[in-house]
């Protein structure tokens, strides 16, 4: 027997363990900040969002505007009819075709053939335009009543932009809203034939019969799933 397993062995040194360290499953909280300038910090070092950087883009290509602009104006000098100056210069750059009155394509939602009429900027990008520099001219210090790009001109030409679009296209800008009220037209009709008696042993008993026995059974079989 050795005699280093021996009743009368020395039991051993602590110092000559080797300790293993171990990873504690618990899990670890992490403090926020602490102060309202270390939440700007964090958001300022986040990425910005894709309206955020297209507003940002706005806003420096309308001060460039501004810059370049004979005499240069300042943004302190800048009222609704230099707004309205600005989407005007933004024409040359449209991409939609705008027919003109005498156009034989006037109107025509799918004209069959290329004509001469002007590409001019689309309605509905000069409106979202104008609301990311009226919320920019705002976040740059910029008082909402002094505001230019909240101008009731600049109201009055965006909405004759809309309208002269959607009869120089043809596209009826409020065909969603006719939808609506079509589907709650719809919706009202079933509401009042569900209410309404039906006979007993007629067709339309029998159908609903029918049709209460298959949503059963589909449900029966759904919660099973």
């Amino acid at each position: 027997m050795d005699s280093a397993s021996g009743a009368g062995a020395s039991p051993p040194d602590p110092h000559g363990v080797l300790v293993v360290p171990t990873t504690s499953t618990t899990a670890e909280t992490i403090p926020g900040p602490s102060s309202p300038q270390e939440a700007a910090a964090a958001a300022a070092a986040s990425p910005p969002s894709r309206y955020e950087s297209q507003k940002r883009r706005d806003w420096n290509t309308f001060l460039q505007y501004l810059q370049n602009h004979k005499p240069p104006l300042t943004l302190a000098r800048c009222s609704g009819a230099q707004v309205l100056e600005f989407l005007k210069y933004l024409d040359q750059f449209g991409k939609t075709k705008v027919h003109m009155n005498g156009c034989p394509f006037f109107g025509n939602p799918t004209p069959p053939g290329p004509c001469a009429c002007p590409l001019k900027q689309a309605w509905g990008s000069l409106d979202a335009l104008i609301g990311r520099l009226r919320a920019a001219f705002e976040e740059n210090g910029g008082r909402p009543e002094l505001n230019p790009f909240a101008a009731r001109a600049v109201r009055i030409y965006l909405r004759e932009v809309k309208e002269g679009q959607a009869k120089a296209r043809g596209i009826p800008y409020e065909k969603k809203k006719r939808k609506r009220a079509a589907v709650a037209a719809v919706a009202v009709a079933k509401v009042t034939a569900g209410n309404a008696p039906v006979a007993a042993g007629s067709d339309q008993e029998l159908q609903c019969r029918g049709q209460a026995g298959t949503s059963s059974s589909f449900v029966g079989g759904s919660s099973q799933i």
